[in-house]
This record gives structure tokens, sequence and C-alpha cells, in this order.
């Protein structure tokens, strides 16, 4: 007889995500069947932006995630610039870049260490306080003196993740979140001791990486082989393209593009649609390309189970990420499944830290850091870039120099999506099936595949509905039907 595990809320991860997965035997092994991933936050920063000046946008948006801050600076100054008509210089665009780069390391890190890593290794003994019990402890964990390496790397892993915000404070003044990014460029002006300042501490940042993060994560994927083959999902893979090289606006240090049903693609963002029949929005709200896209909550929908909508590129479900941003780049093409997204995620991680190092040699001191520029009565925009999670864009219309629109879709949103209009799963629903459940008091083969996805879900999802279950971690065990 089917059980269902109701996972609510997911831990070590930003924001309230429900799993929902339906689990009986095939073929003599206990495995999912189905899958729900359910969103459970409303806070409608689309709907806060509305009348605003269009340059708060880059403030505002930033707000949106504590984790990802820059990537929303970006998409939103991108987009401002797009509005507004104005290129930023060279010195501006190389130090968006900077700035963003320290963000997607620290992410990383964050991931590997402190968000996902702990799937895997019994803490027992290591780790017997709060917040690390209660915990699952399972057979397959590692233990021992690989277990004390991890821990211990878990906790240098800390330390890099501050130097990572204060190698991105050169440039953006501050982090988490960055006052420096504005339309036209940046306000931080470059002189060589903050070039020196931030290439010593990246310094330190990449021999972590290059002696720590890589090896264990490449040590992670022999110890659990099998997740080469689990998490696999519908393999659609898309990007959106970050970090630009020029002025032009289309050479990217990770460019973007698509790979559907095994064959490599161009990425046209004129395909994108939202779709919410299984959403708690408005019928308004779906079967929109987010540039006419509204934001319209229905609470009470029939049917709905998430406050995430559900992003299509051309009718389908892809995910997004670093390894769609490394495979579509051709830097890692290993394949698509759970382990594979922790393995790229590591080596995408070298592969900007490197960079950085040479867009520091770029910099021109005492160069112009942004154009100025006039704020429109009318006018449409558009800013797509990446997340460490995957590609983000940020939609706006101006009337009257004033935002009368402004949409966002996150990483997240695509990954953790519903079931769209033609009931097709979202990707982490997608990848959950046919995952094995050796215990179902600890479901921790499901946590492994989601924590792969590293949602965010205060990205993608902004409101929890009062009455609803207890906010504490804990595992629902309910009969299933059939």
């Amino acid at each position: 007889m089917a059980t269902t595990i109701t996972i609510d809320p997911v831990t070590r991860i930003e924001g309230h995500l429900e799993v929902e997965v339906t689990v009986d035997m095939v073929d003599g092994q206990q495995q999912v069947i189905g899958a729900r991933s359910a969103g459970k936050m409303f806070r409608g920063f689309e709907i806060i932006l509305a009348g605003r000046d269009p340059r708060d946008a880059a403030q505002y948006t930033q707000r949106i995630c504590g984790v990802c801050p820059v990537s929303h600076a970006m998409a939103s100054c991108l987009n401002l610039d797009n509005a507004f008509g104005v290129t930023p210089p060279d010195n501006g665009r190389i130090l968006r870049n900077l700035v963003l780069a320290a963000n997607f390391i620290q992410s990383h890190v964050l991931h590997f260490y402190h968000l996902s890593a702990l799937d895997y290794i019994d803490t027992t003994g290591l780790l017997d306080a709060s917040p690390f019990t209660p915990r699952y402890v399972t057979p397959d964990m590692v233990t021992g003196s690989a277990a004390s390496d991890l821990v211990s790397h878990y906790v240098t892993a800390l330390e890099m993740r501050r130097k990572a915000h204060q190698m991105g404070a050169v440039f953006g003044g501050k982090l988490p979140c960055t006052g420096s990014f504005v339309v036209g460029g940046c306000t931080e002006v470059v002189t060589a001791e903050k070039v020196a300042d931030f290439r010593s501490l990246l310094s330190e940042i990449r021999s972590f990486v290059d002696n720590v993060y890589l090896p264990d994560a490449l040590a992670l994927g022999s110890l659990f082989p099998d997740y080469y083959s689990l998490g696999t999902g519908e393999g659609n893979l898309l990007a959106f393209g970050v970090f630009d090289l020029d002025s032009s606006g289309t050479s990217q240090f990770l460019p973007a593009g698509t790979y559907t049903g095994g064959t490599a693609g161009a990425f046209d963002p004129t395909e994108i649609t939202e779709q919410v029949t299984y959403s708690w929005y408005t019928p308004a709200s779906g079967n929109k390309h987010p540039a006419v896209g509204v934001t319209e909550p229905a609470a009470d929908k029939p049917g709905a189970y998430s406050w995430l909508k559900a992003p299509r590129y051309q009718s389908h479900a892809y995910e997004l990420g670093p390894l769609a941003r490394m495979w579509i780049n051709n830097d890692y093409t290993n394949g698509i499944s759970a382990m594979d997204r922790i393995v790229a995620r590591a080596q995408e991680t070298k592969k900007i830290a490197d960079a950085a190092d040479q867009w520091l040699d770029e910099l021109d001191p005492g160069a112009p850091v942004y154009q100025d520029s006039e704020i429109p009565e009318q006018a449409t925009g558009v800013g797509l870039t990446e997340a460490p999670r995957g590609g983000l864009g940020h939609w706006m219309d101006i009337t009257n120099s004033a935002i009368s629109r402004y949409q966002v879709i996150t990483p997240t949103n695509w990954n953790s999506s519903p079931r769209d209009d033609s009931d097709q799963l979202g990707p982490i629903e997608a990848a959950l099936i046919g995952v094995p459940v050796n215990d179902i008091s600890q479901p921790v083969e499901v946590i492994r595949v989601v924590h792969t996805f590293d949602p965010c879900l205060a990205c993608a999802v902004h409101m929890v509905r009062p009455g609803d279950r207890a906010r504490g971690s804990k595992v629902l065990i309910q009969p299933g039907i059939g």
C-alpha cells in the first residue's frame, strides 16, 4: 500500500518549502512514485514596487533574499540600464561582476558545507547540540575520521563565507545587500589599494576552493556513487547567461543557452510563460510572458497547492542552476543527477574565483565607474542574469516616471515549481520520481535530492498563511491511495 510522506518545512534551505512524496513498492524497492513541491509563503514584491521611483528597485529587490541579494541588484540594474538607455563604463561593469562573483562563491560554499553535506554525515558525537539535533541517522552516512574532517571543514567554511562577504564589500560597500549598484554602473571608485584588498581575500578563498571544497565534493561523490543516477528529472537545462565581458551585452563568461532532450540550443527569452493552474493566483495571472504578467493572489483557489507560479520555456519544464550553466558552457557534462549538481557547483566555484582574479587586472583605477542618466517618462526594461541557484529575470514598465509594472522570476520559481497547465511536473517533483526511500520515518534520500537544487523559497514565494501546519521540522506519515 502506498504511503504519503509530507516534509514540512524542508530545513536547511531559505524560506518555507513543503515536499510531499508518495512512496510504494516497485520491483521490490520502496521508492517515490509521486511528488509535490509547494512553496508556502507570499510577500508580493511586485506589488510593493508599483508606483515607486524606478531607481528604488535595485534596493527593494535585494530584500527578496538574504543569500543572493547581489543577483537581484544585478538583474534590477540591468533592467534599469535597459529602460534608461544607458551603458555602464568598463569599470562599472567589472565592479558589478566582482561583487556578484563574491556572492556566488559564498553561496556555493554555504550550499555544500552548511546546507547539503550534513545529509551524508553521521554527526553523532561531533555536533550534538541545536541546531544539529534532531537529525536523521542512517546506515549509509559517513562516520569516523571522514565525518570528523567534513565537520572541521564545515567550521572553516563559515570563515571562508565571511571572507567572501568581506571581499564583495570592498567594491559593494557592504554585504549581504550592496549599496553600490546603481543604474549606469557602480558608485564605488577603483583604487590600487582596493584591488589589493580584494585580491588578498580572493587568494585565500581560491586556496580553500582548490584544496578543500573541490576535493570534499569529489570525495562525497565517490562515497555515494548511487546519487550519480538518482534525482535526474527530465534533463532539460536552461541558463540566462551571466558576467558580461564587454559592453555589448552579448559576450558573457557563462553564456545563455538551452539543453532540451539531449540537444543544445539558443535561449529566446520571449518564449517564457508563467502558468498558475496549481498556484494560488488568479487565472488572470497565468499563461503570460512576464513582461505583461500580473501578480494577483488567490489564497483559497481550489486545486492549488503552491505560492510558486510554474515558469515554462516553450511549454516545457527546465532545470536551472550551476549544473545547467556548466553543462551549457561545456565545462561539465558528466551527467544530470543529484551528485552531478553538487560536483558541478564546486567546479563552477573554482571557475568563477579564477576568473575574478583576471577581472581585477582589467580595472582602471581612477576611470569612471558609472554613466549618469535621467528617469524616462515612459519605458520598458528587462534584466536577465544568473543567481547562484540559476537564471534570474526582472521585467519592468515605467509610466509617468514611476514603476507601473514589475515582475520577477527567480531560479527556485523554476526548480521548485508545481505542476503546470498540462500537469507537467516541476523539476524537483520530476527529480524525486524513482528515488528509493529505505526508511519512511527518515526519508533522507528525498531531502538529499531536494537539497541539490539549493531551493531558496524566500526568493520564489512570499507569505506564510496563518493557521497552516506548525512550522517545526517534522515528517507527517499519512496513508496513501493505491
